[in-house]
């Protein structure tokens, strides 16, 4: 009886822990680029425009928290501005984010405060801003050395 309640029971645990379906994969949609305004870099004291981006503005708590998250890249003439509701300090990882950027820290006044050249993909060490800041510019890495970015330069933007 008891070698029997044991087959039994061994029987009914290969039977429940055999997997009958296939493993299915999971799709998850592109996210696409949301033009929703236009930027232009300004160069110290001569107020020239070194550079202009079409943006996309992340400005909700959602929008902030995911910035360019689970995308594959970024055109050269792209970027993604984050708005803040007040100055403060702020820090960023690369979590989820799939290819290199350059992140570009912006005081109330506009103007560039500091900036983190070529943050890895992925790596979740914290780039911070080192001074109170209301907004972040990300773009593709290395257009921050292509353009000669310098602290004090500023930028003008307009939403769509």
């Amino acid at each position: 009886m008891r070698k029997s309640f044991i087959l039994v029971f061994i029987s009914l645990f290969v039977l429940i822990s055999c997997k009958t379906e296939s493993k299915r994969e999971i799709k998850t949609e592109t996210i696409a680029f949301k033009k929703e305004g236009d930027l232009s870099i300004l160069k110290v004291g001569t107020d020239s425009i070194i550079s202009h981006f079409d943006i996309e503005i992340a400005d909700t708590d959602y929008e902030t928290q995911t910035g360019l998250m689970y995308r594959a890249s970024m055109e050269e003439n792209q970027a993604m501005l984050f708005v803040f509701p007040t100055e403060a300090m702020h820090s960023f990882y690369m979590k989820n984010t799939e290819f290199p950027l350059d992140i570009i820290y912006i005081d109330g006044n506009q103007k560039i405060a500091s900036f983190q050249k070529n943050a890895q993909p992925y790596d979740e060490s914290g780039l911070t801003s080192k001074v109170p800041i209301k907004y972040v510019l990300e773009v593709n890495a290395g257009l921050s050395d292509q353009i000669g970015l310098q602290v004090g330069d500023s930028i003008s933007f307009t939403r769509n």
